[in-house]
């Protein structure tokens, strides 16, 4: 099947937008693109910049180089926290905000959510390209045991809080990961009273969170944006008509679009934010709402100025 193609006016929209959520080479699995093959695209396209993501190290020294190496384009290095960084672990933040880096994302691959999550069970649906990597894992004799964030009656715990401290002293943004919903109830709530200045709640209709459309306008009220992924209904993890119906809940203001593109079967990861503004302009989204989602949102995240 070949991919959708945007439209001109799509492209024209998402000008200067920033995808904060891209997967692509080195990686441990196989990509679509590498770094630097994603950044001299994204020069062509006019496209600001994006956030380099990994499920099992920073990226925060990799992206200075793409930056130096295609200076028009903004790379931006992130943390995730899972096992392979030491998990809920204050100094991989610290060590990787002096570095650079931009973004940190609470437990992914193995958040507690995720354990026994069915991925790719229902028909239609594909899984991701992380499982079979887990799979291979515990295979090898590597069992990798899940993350938490809270105790077992549901307080924050000490590792956490002070994850959350690294992220509000050096002021960088931070993602939910793959958190469960009273995880990331929680975590949004804390991150409030320690000063964190931005909370995304990271793809808010994927399998393993599957907050609800009320679960997502509650989340923004308390000060989160809601992310908006283009793999999550593309893959059938969600109907395209619930996505919409969701972001229209909880509108434009507070939500952000993002690719979460890279795998190889899937469309190029430079063409993802503009795919999102065709299909949200044929659910009869206003242009400026769209710009609003696919460039002031993603800018005021990446900390650049006005597009």
């Amino acid at each position: 099947m070949s991919a959708p193609v945007p439209s001109e006016r799509a492209r024209a929209l998402v000008r200067g937008g920033v995808d904060l959520h891209v997967h692509v080479g080195p990686d441990v699995v196989e990509r679509r693109i590498d770094d630097l093959g994603l950044a001299r695209r994204f020069r062509e396209l006019d496209l600001a910049g994006f956030v380099l993501k990994s499920h099992y190290t920073s990226t925060a020294e990799r992206a200075r180089v793409v930056s130096a190496a295609v200076p028009e384009v903004v790379a931006l290095g992130a943390l995730a926290l899972n096992r392979a960084v030491g998990g809920l672990n204050p100094l991989a933040v610290e060590i990787a905000a002096r570095e650079g880096a931009r973004v940190v994302w609470l437990p992914t691959v193995d958040a507690v959510s995720e354990t026994g999550a069915a991925h790719g069970a229902e028909p239609g649906v594909t899984p991701p390209v992380w499982v079979r990597l887990q799979r291979e894992l515990r295979d090898r004799g590597l069992e990798v045991e899940p993350v938490p964030v809270l105790d077992a009656d549901g307080a924050l715990l000490a590792e956490t809080r002070a994850v959350l401290a690294s992220v509000a002293r050096h002021r960088l943004v931070l993602a939910t990961g793959h958190l469960g919903r009273e995880e990331t109830f929680a975590i949004v709530r804390a991150a409030a009273k320690e000063g964190v200045e931005h909370v995304v709640v990271t793809h808010p209709d994927y399998p393993a969170q599957g907050l609800s459309a009320g679960d997502q306008v509650e989340l923004a009220g308390r000060g989160a944006l809601i992310e908006r992924c283009f793999t999550t209904p593309h893959t059938g993890k969600v109907g395209w008509q619930d996505w919409l119906e969701a972001t229209r809940a909880v509108g434009a203001e507070r939500c952000v679009l993002s690719s979460d593109l890279g795998q190889v079967a899937n469309p190029p990861v430079e063409d993802g934010l503009a795919l999102l503004a065709d299909r949200l302009l044929a659910a009869g989204f206003s242009e400026q709402e769209v710009h609003t989602m696919a460039v002031t949102n993603t800018r005021r995240l990446a900390g650049l100025g006005a597009s």
